[in-house]
């Protein structure tokens, strides 16, 4: 990030400077058409559709439109507005010039914005078509491998490619390398030739090993996408005459000392290299009912709260790297929250009730990939009740204030249905669930606990937080746990943290997000990819990398 230079995740479809969004009746089509001068820092252009963060940034703002804004939407074509080009994936001279961490945090923000097509996908009705009218190399194959369907044009010159291998001594984006073999089932033996390709695989090949389902002559093209594109819609159930939900630009403040929302506070201790976020619970009785829910539209607390803790999260991650503790508070009532919790579950089936739902679910998977040490705190005024219990269940640790002389003034932990299944990690697995390992009557017991307010004693019994400290001891030991974690290696804290917050059985997901922090983490500061002569470096050059042969 150069000095000096807050990045900012909101953006709107007026401003955006490389995607257009158009909306025909059940049909929505989001075109790249990249301005090769607007790249998000400078140094670089963003030649052949090729893109950076500030491209990602409009994109995940505008699938957040269409979930909301455009209930009536029930498919979405991806496709280029420059001709013989679909997008030739992340731009080679941005990452040359960036910082380790900056391309790191580049490539989660995208395969996360990819997971979330896959996730809109699974969850709610809108299918996605990769119209590949070009050719369509690196990161522009893993968008389309993030679609349900990819067609590619064939004009005997495009092709699908994921060169990343030869070209840049590095991986196909850990996104399109799973991808290729976790959904699409490519051969072990297509797929070697295939990453290790610099110029790609055409149509009539690409569709015999998998890595398209269909392609056409530039002349039967556009009818092809717009008749697949119909018949994706027919088989979604996303209403046809809903009134969409406007997104307002959140009001968020931002001063030395850290990031203000309406529902999110973030205190960030420089010194201590530690940020505390607290929640806020709504401060009044939630609508409930469905007409009044929508009425309330985005300032419905649940809503309101998602869309401001995913902001926090992000700005948090990319301009703050040493704030290596995370502090999780919550405050509030909890018959609030569990109130909110109710109408959530009661109208989940409703399209607006299921896109919160989903941006909650989304929001809170952000959590559990970010390379921050999480440690929850349970106090006085606490409220992790239902959907705010996630962010304790999502922490590394919980500490709950015990009070034995006041057991009434404790902090609530109280339980609800939507922390039973409501809200899987990438790994599938519900929080409550993965932290018992799926034993099953630790997770009964949790169960049978669902609405009671649990003290610190109960808590702790069930397994719900890691220990009770008194109030004699509390400002002592939790001074101790993050004095101790701060001194602690930040590289091998994210490596430790990743490996433990998902636990056995792997998902495409926890595959993507692994490669990413261990193979790609470590192959960004190798010598044979980022060195003077390494691949990455001089791509472009007219000059040969050099390579160190020791295999490792």
């Amino acid at each position: 990030m150069p000095p000096g230079q807050t990045i900012t995740y909101d953006t709107h479809p007026d401003q955006y400077k490389h995607w257009r969004l158009s909306c025909d009746g059940p049909v929505a089509t989001l075109t790249l058409d990249i301005n090769e001068d607007a790249g998000i820092k400078p140094g670089y252009k963003l030649k052949l559709n090729s893109y950076d963060l500030g491209v990602d940034i409009e994109l995940y703002d505008a699938l957040q439109r269409i979930r909301f804004e455009h209930p009536e939407v029930r498919s979405v074509v991806v496709t280029s507005g420059k001709e013989r080009i679909f997008c030739s994936g992340a731009n080679i001279f941005m990452l040359g010039v960036s910082t380790h961490a900056w391309k790191v945090n580049f490539c989660k923000f995208t395969n996360e914005t990819r997971n979330g097509i896959e996730d809109s996908s699974r969850h709610s009705g809108l299918k996605f078509l990769a119209a590949c009218n070009g050719t369509t190399a690196g990161g522009g194959y893993e968008l389309a491998l993030a679609c349900d369907e990819i067609i590619l044009v064939d004009d005997r010159s495009s092709a699908v490619s994921l060169p990343e291998v030869p070209l840049l001594g590095v991986l196909p984006g850990t996104g399109g390398l799973t991808r290729v073999t976790d959904k699409r089932r490519v051969r072990r033996d297509h797929a070697d030739i295939f990453c290790t390709l610099t110029e790609g695989v055409r149509a009539q090949r690409a569709k015999e090993w998998r890595l398209i389902d269909d392609y056409a002559k530039p002349q039967a093209f556009a009818e092809k996408v717009k008749q697949r594109a119909e018949q994706l819609a027919a088989q979604s159930d996303r209403p046809a005459d809903a009134k969409g939900i406007v997104l307002p630009a959140l009001a968020r403040s931002i001063d030395e000392a850290g990031y203000h929302y309406q529902t999110i506070d973030v205190a960030i201790d420089r010194k201590a290299r530690r940020a505390t976020l607290t929640v806020a619970a709504p401060s009044a009785p939630v609508a409930t009912a469905i007409d009044g829910i929508v009425a309330a539209g985005a300032a419905w607390w649940p809503l309101l709260m998602a869309r401001e803790l995913d902001d926090a999260i992000l700005m948090l991650r990319t301009n703050d790297l040493e704030i290596g503790t995370w502090v999780i508070k919550t405050s509030g009532d909890a018959q609030h929250v569990l109130a909110a919790d109710a109408a959530l579950a009661q109208h989940r089936k409703h399209w607006f009730v299921r896109e919160v739902i989903g941006m909650l679910r989304r929001t809170l998977a952000r959590l559990d990939v970010t390379s921050r040490t999480m440690i929850a705190l349970v106090e006085r005024g606490s409220c992790f009740a239902g959907t705010l219990a996630e962010l304790l269940f999502a922490a590394d640790r919980g500490y709950m204030l015990s009070l034995p002389d006041d057991e009434q003034q404790e902090g609530a932990v109280v339980l609800s249905e939507m922390n039973f299944g409501s809200y899987p990690m990438v790994n599938g697995q519900y929080r409550i669930a993965a932290r018992f390992y799926g034993e099953e009557a630790p997770i009964a017991a949790a169960k049978e606990a669902t609405g009671k307010q649990l003290g610190a004693a109960a808590a702790l019994e069930l397994g719900l937080v890691t220990a009770t400290p008194d109030d004699l001891d509390w400002e002592d030991e939790i001074r101790i746990v993050l004095e101790e974690r701060a001194s602690l290696s930040p590289d091998a804290l994210t490596a430790m943290e990743a490996n433990l917050r998902f636990g056995p059985g792997e998902t495409m997901e926890t595959r993507v997000f692994g490669r990413l922090s261990a193979w790609q983490n470590w192959i960004f500061i190798r010598p044979n990819a980022v060195g003077e002569a390494g691949a990455l470096k001089v791509f472009g050059s007219g000059n040969k990398a050099k390579f160190n042969w020791e295999r490792v």
